[in-house]
């Protein structure tokens, strides 16, 4: 049984974080499906009185209401929380410079989360998405910068290529500045590619995973049928519904609905609930330092902590593994042959304690 203070060490650092991370993607009702300002504090106090203390934002969640509410919630236990919040959405419509992965956005970025938060720095800023136009250097510089203004403490990346990330990670370690600590990444049965390059490039270079979206949009949960695919591929539009992000994220097609039928057999088969062991499968990984679980309600955040206390056997693994299971492709599935492995290792066997 593991509980949220049950601490785990974030990537390369000593920073202690619980191993279920609190994502507050659903605080406010600006986009339409999240929570109201009520129920996000019964969420919000109920995790922090359990001992949970890693809390997730970002800029411009549900309009900057999100954190405004983390802020206000905070108050008065505000060190004894571990606030990551994102840099990168666009925070003015028609400003080119509101948004992306640039220093004028970051900074801007950064100040106007302080303000909303209600405090003067920052535990973990991550880059929240891949712009394809900003130099690394700047990047980092400016983190680096932010870290040594006292306004950030840690920094991380989220949604862009392996080799970016390791790429970044190299010219930070070998110019002296500020390592990135965490990668946050869509990590699902339903999404398993990233298995092929950020998973293992975050272990090698010192990056603890932060899985978002671990119950694929709620297609793990067991919340859509066959009959929810009329929407197609859905809008780009958070606003709405939770089925249209579903759709629009690519979580809800044939595949991940019959993924979502192996877990719902297991959860039966063991006594849980679908969500629960969707959950608990991320926890096994050991790169993995904590999901974000995204709850709308008291009951779904309840029902979610619930994960820690699952286990699941030999058994119930081979069948979530087959049902989720993605090629790795090239390199990774040639170097796996037994032909390039005799070729490689000439008949020697090596212990590998890494």
């Amino acid at each position: 049984m593991t509980t949220l203070d049950t601490f785990r060490l974030l990537g390369r650092s000593g920073l202690r974080v619980s191993p279920l991370s609190l994502g507050t993607m659903t605080f406010g009702t600006d986009w339409g499906w999240g929570a109201d300002k009520d129920e996000s504090r019964r969420i919000f106090d109920t995790y922090v009185d359990r001992g949970g203390n890693f809390v997730d934002t970002a800029s411009q969640y549900t309009e900057g209401t999100a954190e405004a509410l983390v802020g206000e919630f905070a108050a008065g236990r505000r060190e004894q929380l571990v606030l990551a919040t994102k840099y990168s959405m666009a925070r003015r419509k028609g400003d080119p410079n509101s948004g992306g992965n640039h220093r004028k956005s970051m900074v801007g970025s950064v100040e106007a989360s302080l303000r909303r938060l209600n405090t003067d720095h920052l535990d973990l800023l991550y880059l929240h998405a891949w712009d394809f136009t900003t130099p690394v250097e700047e990047i980092l510089r400016a983190m680096d910068d932010l870290v040594r203004a006292g306004k950030v403490l840690y920094v991380g990346v989220s949604d862009l290529p392996a080799w970016q990330v390791s790429r970044m990670q190299a010219i930070a370690d070998l110019r002296g500045w500020s390592p990135l600590i965490a990668l946050q990444i869509e990590y699902s049965l339903v999404e398993r590619t990233v298995e092929r390059d950020l998973v293992p490039m975050a272990r090698e270079m010192g990056l603890g995973v932060i899985p978002w979206s671990p119950l694929a949009n709620g297609v793990l949960a067991g919340k859509y049928t066959r009959a929810d695919l009329d929407l197609g591929e859905g809008t780009g539009d958070p606003s709405g519904t939770r089925k249209n992000v579903a759709a629009a994220n690519g979580s809800l097609t044939e595949r991940s609905l019959a993924i979502a039928e192996v877990v719902k057999r297991v959860a039966t088969e063991i006594g849980s609930t679908p969500s629960q062991v969707a959950l608990a499968w991320t926890l096994l990984d050991p790169a993995v330092t904590a999901p974000i679980v995204g709850a709308r309600t008291l009951r779904q955040l309840e029902d979610n902590l619930g994960a820690l206390d699952v286990r699941l056997d030999a058994e119930h693994l081979t069948a979530l593994d087959e049902a989720s299971r993605v090629d790795l492709g090239f390199p990774h599935e040639f170097l796996r042959r037994p032909m390039s492995r005799g070729v490689i290792m000439g008949g020697v066997t090596i212990e590998s304690r890494r």
